[in-house]
């Protein structure tokens, strides 16, 4: 008995701790939360009563409470207070968690995303439904980490999970949808633009007042002279971007190389190429955004306007050589080449630009009726200085060459082949390409091209089966083939010439060798001559030496013996004078003696007569006599003028018989 009511007392007290552990866990009366975990309270019943409107209770009400319990030991007034304790909002390294808030005020017509206030904390439901926090898709994205926001107020929806509080069917299908809009615009990653890819991304804004009436392309927003993209951050800071002024719709500014944050429901992006100029090219700009510009190109230019770069219309400064982020939605860059390029009037042929894949050859009419087509090629070069002017008044290369450039060559050669037949064309090919390179040089210059050369090719037929050109061509090939066997014949000619020289001098060569010694033989030769020459003038000259010295002393001795002799010769002259004088004196003397000349005459001949024939041994007595006709002692005597002329012959004397010559020397 003692037993029984001993065990009563602890039955009793251990059943009083059941039911009120029973009571405490039951009533919710202490609640314990992991460190890891968050708890949303809801409080099941209150004094105030239940809120007015809206999801949260700020002010005690029944309802969802704004705070959330961490982790630890929780106290509360039994049976009213529900937790529902969930784990905290976690967004992995490289990822983005949007929210949506279930609570707050409403978005206005024009808003997307709704509006946060300035420092909003999606951890402080309070602060946010205090400080005017709207309902709906935040535009505040949340990056990487761990939140403890409550889950009551706020859904998180990333690529992996949806972070929610008792969602029903209608909440879950819209977040869903939600989900899949971002996950088709790759919204769950951070956008990263590789410098290696060499784009840009285009940036359309799906929040925001809609563009001006005529604007194609927002604008770029930012606060007085602020850069935009540092502004706005690049669009990452939406609140800003609106309260700058800007639009939605797709925005002139672009991204560039780097990683952004972007809310893909406020801004979606698109990833281009960069706009690359290569070398050889400048990129004329159409600008489709800007102001209206003023007109740069000059009151004489009535083909367009140009304006100042970053107006609207065509500018007036091209994009040179390089990598530009330029966005094509906001205009066109039309590449334009500044180097040579071809153009040519051939079907199968096209430049490396296709400019001219469609033009064909000319078609022609000669003045002898042939219908050929000649392939004309055209070497174009532009000035990059006069690209846009060229761009404003076609729009673009392809348009200028086959709306202006090939009217223009085809009727220039039209009216070519008109003046000349068909041989002239294969003929004159090179006079004729000459003649219009220099005429079409001004018509190229007035639509601002530089014509640098006109080459023509050889006329072709028509028609495929016409051969009318292939049977002249025949006769022209015929013609040269003759004109070259002419010539072959010539240079054969001069070839056997040659041959006939080469003969000679290869013989030549042979004896070169005894040519050579020869040569040289009469080489030593010339010079021993020389050497002996050169000798013999030393001694001549030593010769001429001494006889001059010989002759000098012979001279002076001469001079000297001379002198001698002179004085002899004028002392003998003296003596024979005076002889001669006496002797003429005894003469004289003889004479009057002898009873005058002439008998003194007969004397001397007869004693000279006496001594000839004594020397001579003629006979004195002649066999044959002859006797004159005066008889003898006649002194017209034959006998005796023979005989006074052979007397005066041999003796040397000038003898005259004549009796008046002897008288007139006697007086």
């Amino acid at each position: 008995m003692s037993n029984v009511l001993a065990f009563g007392p602890l039955a009793g007290s251990a059943l009083f701790v059941v039911v009120l552990i029973f009571f405490v866990f039951t009533s919710g009366m202490i609640r314990y939360i992991g460190n890891n975990r968050v708890a949303v309270v809801e409080k099941l019943w209150s004094g105030k009563g239940s809120i007015a409107g809206g999801l949260i209770a700020l002010k005690g009400e029944a309802g969802f409470q704004p705070d959330v319990l961490r982790g630890g030991l929780h106290f509360f007034f039994p049976f009213q207070f529900r937790l529902h304790v969930q784990s905290l909002v976690t967004i992995p390294q490289g990822r983005i968690g949007y929210v949506f808030a279930r609570d707050g005020r409403p978005l206005d017509t024009d808003q997307a995303l709704a509006d946060n206030p300035a420092g909003v904390d999606f951890q402080n439901t309070r602060a946010f439904l205090e400080a005017g926090g709207q309902k709906g898709p935040q535009r505040m994205i949340l990056r990487e980490g761990a939140y403890a926001i409550n889950l009551a107020q706020f859904v998180v929806v990333t690529r992996d999970d949806t972070f929610a509080l008792s969602l029903d069917k209608a909440e879950a299908a819209l977040l869903d949808q939600m989900a899949e809009i971002i996950e088709a615009r790759g919204g769950f990653e951070p956008v990263v633009i590789k410098d290696a890819d060499d784009q840009i991304g285009v940036i359309t804004v799906h929040d925001g007042p809609a563009l001006a009436s005529g604007e194609l392309i927002a604008p770029l927003v930012g606060v007085d002279d602020a850069d935009p993209a540092t502004f706005h951050n690049s669009f990452q800071d939406v609140g800003k971007f609106l309260a700058a002024g800007g639009r939605k719709g797709r925005q002139l500014q672009v991204l560039v190389e780097g990683t952004y944050y972007i809310n893909r429901l406020f801004a979606t992006v698109e990833r281009i190429d960069k706009t690359v100029v290569e070398v050889g090219q400048v990129g004329v700009v159409v600008s489709y955004t800007g102001a209206a510009g003023i007109d740069t190109s000059g009151e004489g230019y009535r083909h367009g306007e140009l304006v100042a770069n970053g107006q609207r219309g065509v500018w007036r400064d091209p994009l040179l050589p390089g990598k530009y982020a330029f966005n094509t939605y906001a205009g066109r860059v039309t590449m334009v080449p500044t180097t040579n390029f071809i153009l040519k009037w051939e079907s199968n042929a096209i430049g490396s630009h296709k400019f001219d894949e469609n033009l064909a050859e000319v078609s022609l009419i000669t003045r002898d009726a042939f219908e050929p087509t000649l392939p004309v090629s055209v070497v174009v070069h532009i000035d990059y200085r006069k690209a846009p002017l060229v761009i404003q008044r076609f729009g673009d290369i392809k348009k200028l060459v086959e709306q202006t450039l090939d009217p223009m060559v085809s009727a220039y050669f039209k009216n070519i082949g008109q003046t000349r037949t068909l041989i002239e064309l294969l003929q004159d090919r090179s006079a004729i390409q000459g003649q219009s390179s220099e005429e079409m040089k001004a018509k190229f210059g007035l639509y601002n091209l530089e014509l640098q050369e006109v080459l023509i090719g050889t006329p072709r037929p028509a028609a495929s089966g016409d051969d009318q050109i292939e049977k002249i061509l025949t006769q022209l090939r015929q013609r040269q083939i003759a004109d070259e066997q002419v010539g072959t014949y010539e240079r054969q000619k001069i070839a056997a010439q040659k041959e006939r020289e080469l003969r000679e001098a290869e013989a030549f060569a042979k004896q070169q060798t005894a040519i050579t010694e020869s040569q040289l033989s009469i080489q030593v030769q010339q010079n021993a001559g020389k050497a002996s020459l050169a000798r013999s003038e030393q001694e001549a000259q030593q010769r001429r030496t001494l006889a001059k010295a010989d002759a000098d002393s012979i001279r002076l001795l001469g001079e000297g013996e001379a002198g001698k002799v002179v004085a002899l010769a004028r002392a003998e002259a003296e003596k024979v004078t005076k002889v001669g004088l006496a002797q003429a004196e005894a003469i004289a003397s003889q004479v009057e003696a002898s009873g005058g000349a002439r008998y003194q005459l007969a004397r001397q001949v007869a004693e000279r007569f006496a001594e000839a024939l004594e020397t001579s041994g003629v006979d004195v007595v002649p066999k044959v006599q002859i006797t004159g006709a005066g008889g003898e002692g006649g002194q017209g005597g034959v006998m005796q003028a023979l005989l006074t002329l052979l007397m005066s012959e041999k003796l040397g004397l000038a003898v005259d018989a004549s009796p008046r010559v002897y008288e007139e020397e006697q007086a």
